[in-house]
């Protein structure tokens, strides 16, 4: 037999590394809508009639859906909905950590929730001003949830939602 003129050595054992380019922001303002926030610019922000909006990942092939409602004497109704709908995760996850948020100077409270464990959404999160605004948010991904192979994706998108939390600003009416 004849092969190559180079010796055939056998390959290491690899490892998957997923890198992901270091997230860069930009404000956006959505259309006529009553917030804006910083976004990362590899996202792609879809608006919906009602002010909702999805932030589409393509190189992560997940989004984060975000749901606008107004407050209308409904606060406690609106955080009920959106406490159960990141409770109703409890089945599959390990874990479901909650990470309060306040920002008086800019009148943004809320809570953020990490989920751990083989859940349909890593992370979830709601900000209001109590008065007339509520967000709620999502992130899904367009696989199977396999916590450990969509991790990496998972916090690159948790430090996006952390961002934009804190960048998030209610216009004046």
């Amino acid at each position: 037999m004849q092969s190559c003129k180079e010796e055939v050595l056998p390959k290491p054992n690899g490892f998957l590394a997923l890198d992901y380019k270091a997230p860069e922001y930009v404000n956006y303002l959505g259309d006529d809508c009553p917030y804006s926030f910083m976004k990362n610019t590899e996202a792609r922000v879809k608006y919906k009639e009602d002010c909702s909006a999805v932030l589409e990942y393509p190189g992560l092939d997940g989004a984060l859906y975000l749901t606008y409602r107004k407050v209308d004497g409904n606060i406690r109704q609106l955080l009920t909905d959106a406490q159960k709908l990141t409770y109703e995760h409890v089945v599959k996850a390990d874990n479901i950590i909650e990470e309060k948020y306040i920002n008086p100077e800019h009148n943004v409270y809320g809570m953020f929730y990490d989920v751990t464990g083989n859940a349909a959404s890593q992370s979830q999160f709601y900000v209001t001003d109590s008065t007339a605004h509520f967000i709620t948010g999502s992130i899904y991904f367009n696989v199977t949830p396999n916590y450990d192979s969509i991790l990496p994706a998972a916090a690159y998108l948790k430090t996006d939602i952390r961002h934009l939390m804190e960048s998030l600003r209610w216009k004046q009416e």
